[in-house]
């Protein structure tokens, strides 16, 4: 089993290894023991883990009360969210007690939300069960839901107190899920990291999936020890998704978040390559290496549609955006940009990628 130790606002664990789900009672009880525990999942993963899990926390000699919503980022919403308070408080749950967000990243936002807001903040777990949360949503402390204008508009800076990541969930994903964390894996790897690209360059993801998950989150870690809210380097984390944003909130959400991202990253590297920052041999690199990995690199929709979704991004200050571009793999910079700029910059070409 492999650790990263996290060293926020509150310091907790990321533990990683495969077979680690049945001893998450064990985990647990070395942070916190709770009398009540409330699991907060989705309606797919309910079916796969949460008997496992309550088995793991009877250990714990806890009340466990279950909260099951339907699965989806349609549910990522007010009013489920306000189902969960609700819950929360006809199960009497007090701040001595625990949440446990057992889930993929939709799970992990809204039940990390949840704690952060009821009864002004009570202590809560993640167990991601999908790549994209085990690498970058579970971690961090970035918790939110959408509102009808746009992903994530409202939330709160809320680290977990532990995060416990069982590689053998990530074994009942399909391609398609499987390639959402793959694009934000990829990501890593164009800010900070080359070695990770080479598992995506050469096709040798799953059998190093341990070794991918250890090294994002201690990028991730290292990131967010030196800028926890948000307020400098910790935008670079950002990169794909001001233009994965809008592609997902224009699809109404059929484009899923990582897949969304991988048009972002494209879209933002045949940007700087553009603007001079980026190598053409650097940015066919990474178009490759996406579509290698069951990612796309282009969009229909137009520049238009998507430079006015994008106004509605939470890097925006007043009349300026942070765009995050890369200038070559394995280091981007934060590119700042007149919101009236923004539909200009984009063309054709750019967001076809032809």
């Amino acid at each position: 089993m492999k650790k990263v130790h996290v060293n926020a606002s509150r310091e907790y664990d990321v533990l990683i290894g495969r077979g680690i789900l049945d001893n998450s009672g064990e985990f647990i009880a070395s942070v916190k023991n709770p009398s009540k525990i409330a699991i907060i999942t989705d309606s797919v993963v309910s079916g796969l883990y949460l008997d496992r899990v309550v088995k793991s926390l009877s250990k714990l000699s806890c009340e466990i009360v279950s909260f099951i919503f339907k699965n989806g980022e349609q549910s990522k919403n007010i009013n489920v969210y306000s189902d969960i308070l609700e819950f929360l408080a006809e199960n009497e749950l007090s701040r001595t007690d625990m949440i446990l967000a057992l889930g993929g990243g939709v799970v992990g936002d809204m039940a990390g939300f949840a704690a952060a807001t009821y009864l002004r903040g009570i202590d809560f777990i993640q167990i991601p069960t999908t790549f994209l949360a085990a690498i970058d949503s579970s971690v961090g402390g970035k918790t939110a839901i959408d509102l009808r204008a746009g992903k994530n508009l409202c939330g709160a800076f809320y680290q977990p107190s532990l995060v416990i990541c069982d590689c053998e969930t990530l074994d009942t994903l399909s391609d398609e899920i499987f390639a959402d964390g793959s694009a934000e894996a990829i990501k890593y790897g164009m800010l900070r990291d080359t070695r990770l690209m080479k598992y995506f360059e050469e096709g040798i993801v799953k059998e190093n999936i341990e070794d991918i998950i250890f090294e994002c989150v201690s990028i991730k870690r290292d990131i967010v020890n030196a800028d926890e809210y948000d307020r400098g380097m910790r935008q670079i984390l950002n990169l794909g998704h001001t233009f994965g944003h809008s592609i997902e909130k224009l699809s109404d959400f059929s484009v899923s978040h990582g897949h969304a991202v991988a048009i972002g990253t494209a879209i933002v590297a045949r940007l700087s390559e553009s603007l001079g920052k980026l190598s053409k041999s650097d940015r066919e690199k990474l178009e490759k290496i996406l579509l290698k990995n069951n990612l796309q690199i282009a969009t229909d929709y137009d520049k238009r549609s998507i430079a006015l979704t994008a106004l509605l991004d939470k890097k925006r200050n007043g009349n300026t955006i942070n765009f995050i571009l890369p200038v070559r793999i394995g280091e981007s910079e934060i590119y700042k940009v007149g919101t009236d700029e923004i539909e200009n910059l984009l063309s054709e070409e750019i967001l076809r990628g032809h």
